[in-house]
């Protein structure tokens, strides 16, 4: 995909944020390998992640259940604000985002 802070700047609006901010791309690795521990369909739906699930993955990726469960955790609020965003209530609030 190539460099993060290229990608990022791609973004309107982005361009400018990314200016002074350091990008390290070994951070991504970590979440790369608890994602591609997953099955396709525990990407598809993570509502389905029990804890001998977590396990399996956290063993299969080379971390914790805590950092598996971290990742899902981000994921999920990540979720959560872009529904909010995409709301006709939360584009009164971002008006930059309408079409």
């Amino acid at each position: 995909m190539g460099n993060l802070k290229e990608l990022a700047s791609m973004i309107p609006g982005v361009s400018k944020m990314m200016k002074n901010i350091d990008v390290d791309e070994n951070a991504f690795k970590g979440i790369e390998a608890i994602i591609q521990s997953m099955t396709p369909g525990e990407r598809s739906n993570p509502a389905i992640l029990n804890g001998s699930r977590r396990q399996r993955i956290a063993k299969g990726s080379g971390t914790t259940v805590q950092e598996v469960n971290k990742l899902i955790k981000q994921f999920d609020d990540t979720r959560k604000m872009m529904r909010m965003i995409t709301t006709s209530k939360g584009n009164k609030r971002m008006p930059m985002l309408k079409k």
